[in-house]
């Protein structure tokens, strides 16, 4: 069989409440040449049973004979992908049904585009799927380049480029960038954004294609306490780095900004989830 277009994976644990809409959301797409692979990492709530539940061919059940946790899970997903091109679908996030159409489209011609990265805007919602806010990478162009793009990311003190559903990968440059790290976990997924457009351009679509959930349960509320540290040991990594092209300037304004977003979002989700 020839290898599917766009390989959809889910790293999820305990994810029983939310993973049938998941699954449903990609199963929706405009686009039908993917795989979706579902990597369970020993939940214990039931999750891979409703997995199990669907009978589409495209979907794929891997079960973890051990835990590996936030890291191992997200690399295992990534060593299961099969297709051309990449997407980490955190297990309570969800795809609109134009969304691999879109972004494969945006690539364009692989030979000549020099795109290495394709976001777009996203809808942050509740536990109940109520829309709170949207939030895109700021500006008009289609295009960036990748040092533009990763400074105006760290200027911002956050990750301006999007959650993982937010985002496509090329699977060829997924090979040459390496696996997730997690020594600073909250900028997980922005220190591998920057790490793959160090080979190329960010494509930018300015319609929201998917939604990222703010819950008791997700890891970015779990971890509300530490993200301005770990932005700011982030951003110290960064200035270690000598092909970051980053200034003094640039890392300082991150840090300032990164203490004054944690308590923008301490607040929100203090508004926005039930008591």
């Amino acid at each position: 069989m020839n290898p599917p277009l766009v390989s959809v994976c889910v790293p999820a644990y305990n994810n029983s409440r939310t993973i049938d809409a998941v699954i449903r959301s990609v199963l929706g797409q405009t686009l039908g040449d993917f795989e979706l692979v579902v990597v369970d990492d020993r939940s214990s709530d039931g999750t891979a049973a409703i997995v199990r539940s669907h009978s589409d061919p495209r979907i794929r059940l891997v079960e973890n004979e051990r835990n590996l946790g936030h890291e191992g899970n997200w690399n295992k997903a990534l060593k299961e992908a099969g297709g051309r091109f990449v997407k980490i679908l955190p297990g309570d996030d969800l795809l609109y049904p134009r969304c691999l159409e879109r972004q494969t489209a945006a690539f364009g011609d692989l030979s000549s585009s020099g795109v290495a990265l394709v976001c777009c805007a996203r809808d942050i919602i509740d536990e109940r799927g109520r829309k709170l806010m949207r939030r895109a990478f700021p500006g008009k162009e289609e295009t960036v380049q990748g040092g533009e793009a990763i400074r105006r990311s760290v200027r911002a003190g956050t990750n301006l480029i999007g959650e993982p559903a937010a985002v496509l990968m090329r699977a060829d440059l997924i090979a040459r960038t390496g696996v997730f790290n997690a020594s600073n976990l909250y900028v997980i997924d922005l220190d591998y954004w920057v790490r793959l457009l160090r080979h190329g351009r960010l494509a930018v679509i300015r319609e929201p294609l998917c939604s990222f959930r703010v819950s008791r349960t997700a890891t970015s509320t779990r971890i509300k306490s530490t993200q301005s540290r770990d932005f700011r040991d982030f951003l110290d990594r960064l200035g270690g780095d000598p092909q970051s092209g980053l200034s003094t300037g640039d890392l300082r304004r991150g840090r300032i900004r990164a203490v004054a977003n944690a308590w923008i979002r301490r607040l929100i989700y203090r508004v926005s989830l039930p008591r």
